[in-house]
């Protein structure tokens, strides 16, 4: 069988720093008036799942060539990039992986974090994204580290069911048991996410929603995305989040909420009766580009400014090669305002197309959901 690697330094740009520097100034906005207020930051491509829409294991198998330590951006240098993102806008920081409970130290990282602030001297929103399967080891000291919130991954409570699509034989239970954790030492409010994938797991929806259902815990629905190509994604798996929100509603009664921000990604529905509230995140039948404020920092440094994007701009060449701070800002403020990605708004037209030409897009595994 033919291997099929991430591509990585093959499809990433050295920034250009030369000319006019461009100063941090606290707000920085893209061609399409989009400005920057999310990083996320992958800090290892490694992950103790193999699910099968994220990484499956006829592609990451025992063999498969994960990066060497040596790539991965330090922690020091993670802190170093986030400090200049900052200082042009972002007061949000998500970590990602793959799995980035796996990352050794992780917590020392975080508190580097937590401890940088707004420009206006807001402390920052930092949050993580993880499967579970390390969170109720890892909740307190995420949380005395300065972790503000996690966000869990589960895509079903059946066990069998849930077994077979992490593909690591790895029980739900053990994921619920991780969540009970993050809430017990305050990293809340909790947001669960459920990739529907239709024909797989859709028959999960109503009961998820009735185990989260005035749990405290957000619920959110994700539609199976063509992020990627190892995933073998097929549209015809793809279940709309409207019938996501109709077979609940079925059940029960949900009532529209007004969004947080106007970049929230998830379409907020609240239960009549005052049980909380799901989201459904709505990438394939209702982008959200025009609204998109984030950037994703790769696991060894590449800036990457669309999920599903198939190129990116190398900060860590600028970092190890001694540019400055001034000269990286220069390089991150550039390349913001240069940005007009916007894929799922063009999803299957000559244009998106054409933007993936040559390159195919980079796995969510390499750089975070």
């Amino acid at each position: 069988m033919s291997r099929r690697i991430i591509p990585v330094a093959d499809v990433s740009a050295i920034p250009d720093i030369a000319g006019t520097p461009l100063a941090a100034r606290g707000t920085l906005a893209d061609q399409l008036a989009r400005p920057l207020r999310d990083l996320r930051i992958s800090v290892t491509d490694r992950c103790n799942f193999r699910c099968v829409y994220c990484m499956p294991r006829a592609v990451f198998d025992k063999d498969y060539p994960f990066l060497p330590h040596s790539a991965l951006l330090t922690f020091e240098e993670i802190e170093r990039l986030a400090r200049v993102f900052v200082a042009h806008g972002v007061d949000k920081i998500r970590l990602t992986g793959g799995e980035p409970l796996l990352r050794k130290d992780l917590e020392r990282l975080i508190e580097r974090l937590a401890a940088l602030s707004t420009p206006d001297g807001r402390p920052l929103d930092l949050t993580l994204t993880t499967n579970g399967s390390l969170l109720e080891r890892k909740a307190r000291s995420l949380k005395d580290a300065g972790l503000t919130r996690v966000t869990v991954s589960l895509d079903a409570l059946d066990d069998a069911l849930f077994r077979r699509m992490n593909d690591a034989d790895f029980a739900p239970s053990a994921v619920l048991d991780g969540i009970a954790a993050a809430q017990a030492v305050g990293l809340a409010p909790i947001k669960v996410n459920m990739v529907v994938k239709r024909g797989t797991n859709d028959g999960e929806i109503v009961p998820m929603a009735r185990h989260f259902k005035g749990s405290g815990t957000v619920l959110r629905f994700i539609e199976y995305m063509d992020v990627g190509t190892s995933n073998g994604w097929n549209m015809a798996e793809v279940l709309p989040s409207a019938d996501v929100v109709a077979r609940i509603a079925e059940h029960f009664p949900l009532v529209p909420l007004e969004a947080h921000t106007p970049s929230e990604t998830a379409q907020r529905w609240g239960y009549a009766d005052g049980g909380g509230e799901i989201g459904v995140i709505s990438s394939v039948t209702r982008a959200f580009c025009g609204t998109c404020t984030r950037a994703r920092l790769s696991t060894e440094g590449k800036l990457y400014l669309c999920l599903f994007a198939s190129g990116g701009h190398d900060l860590r060449a600028l970092v190890r090669n001694g540019a400055t701070d001034d000269e990286i800002a220069t390089a991150i403020g550039r390349i913001w305002q240069a940005r007009e990605d916007r894929y799922s708004q063009l999803r299957g037209s000559a244009a998106a197309d054409a933007a993936r030409s040559g390159n195919g897009p980079v796995e969510m595994s390499y750089i975070g959901g």
